[in-house]
């Protein structure tokens, strides 16, 4: 049974859709292929430079080196991983085929399935984090440490790893339709399926259920202990970092949800084809890629510390500007040209 066609296929957060859907080719394929690429290089172009740009903060400033702020570290990095392959998928999706060879196929595929539960892991420790942060404030504070946030962060990436080993050893180049996907051995409709049950609940349902769960027992102690501890500084600080985590988490299950929810009812449902249903596809995997580029964006507008990193950026970047207009100014104007023949004779 053939998995699906490459115009809906073509993009491998597409590798969950269930084998219900026919094999013929669906006619929104055409006339999406510009705005696929449209979409795409917006994505790649603000997702490298954002995530790009709140990985240098981090790094680069030593009060940027908070506990919530290294699984930021983590999460932009997952997000990047995926933004380095977008022009593969992106090439594919308009060739309607995979012109890269096998290897890089394994690579792509990988990365992308890396980036989607390395997202969803970072998100869910940022939750507990901000639950021990809130509720615990004390008791914590020996595991509320940037080294310990390094090791959490380092046991993320292992077990993400490990979560998509079926994506390491199963992706390939498809004869059929020669896209990358998914090459499920026999059965393959109970392989396909166990694969979209494993990778809905380990990759969103699961964690989104602990994430809500921190956040309800934060709720719970804030209304509980709000009259009695006051507006403190550190509080209302607190306070302003565990809404940040929380737009965070909201913005990755806006653009998350519809993808997956498609991917449950298709299980159970089989969907027609048409330009629709296509569409639908198409809209799903964009909004899960758009999340790859609003979690920087995010940073900048929710977090004081990231805005002013921003802008010492920002600043740095205007002055080399001004340096090196400055002197190529030196350089063309007609007193220094004349100058510099003179010392060049003398």
């Amino acid at each position: 049974i053939i998995s699906g066609p490459p115009s809906l296929f073509s993009f491998p957060r597409l590798l969950n859709v269930s084998s219900n859907v026919s094999a013929q080719s669906v006619p929104f394929q055409g006339s999406s292929t510009l705005m696929t690429a449209v979409i795409s290089l917006t994505v790649f172009l603000v997702g490298l430079t954002g995530n790009t740009l709140a990985i240098y903060v981090v790094l680069r400033y030593a009060k940027m080196k908070t506990v919530t702020n290294i699984y930021i570290l983590n999460l932009a990095v997952a997000d990047e991983l995926y933004i380095i392959g977008l022009p593969f998928l992106t090439t594919q999706n308009v060739l309607s085929y995979w012109p890269f060879g096998s290897f890089l196929c394994r690579v792509v595929m990988t990365a992308d399935s890396m980036n989607q539960f390395t997202s969803i892991f970072c998100l869910t420790v940022m939750s507990m984090d901000r639950y021990l942060a809130v509720v615990h404030p004390i008791r914590s504070t020996k595991w509320r440490r940037p080294r310990v946030a390094k090791v959490v962060s380092a046991a993320v990436w292992a077990v993400s790893f490990i979560v998509v080993l079926p994506v390491v050893i199963f992706s390939d180049v498809q004869d059929t339709f020669n896209s990358c996907n998914m090459i499920w051995p026999e059965p393959k409709d109970v392989w396909s399926t166990a694969f979209i049950i494993y990778t809905s609940t380990v990759g969103f349902f699961g964690p989104l259920l602990i994430i809500c769960l921190c956040y309800l027992l934060i709720v719970v102690k804030v209304k509980s202990s709000g009259a009695r501890v006051g507006f403190t500084k550190r509080r209302r600080s607190e306070r302003k970092v565990t809404r940040m985590v929380v737009v965070i988490v909201v913005v990755f299950v806006l653009c998350w949800l519809p993808f997956f929810i498609i991917n449950m009812v298709n299980l159970v449902v089989i969907i027609p084809e048409s330009s629709t249903t296509a569409g639908i596809y198409f809209f799903a995997v964009i909004l899960s890629y758009a999340n790859s580029c609003a979690n920087p964006l995010l940073y900048g507008f929710l977090s004081d510390n990231f805005k002013q990193s921003f802008k010492k950026v920002g600043g740095k970047s205007n002055i080399a500007y001004i340096s090196v207009k400055q002197s190529l100014k030196e350089c063309i104007s007609p007193a220094s040209f004349h100058a510099r023949v003179w010392t060049e004779i003398l």
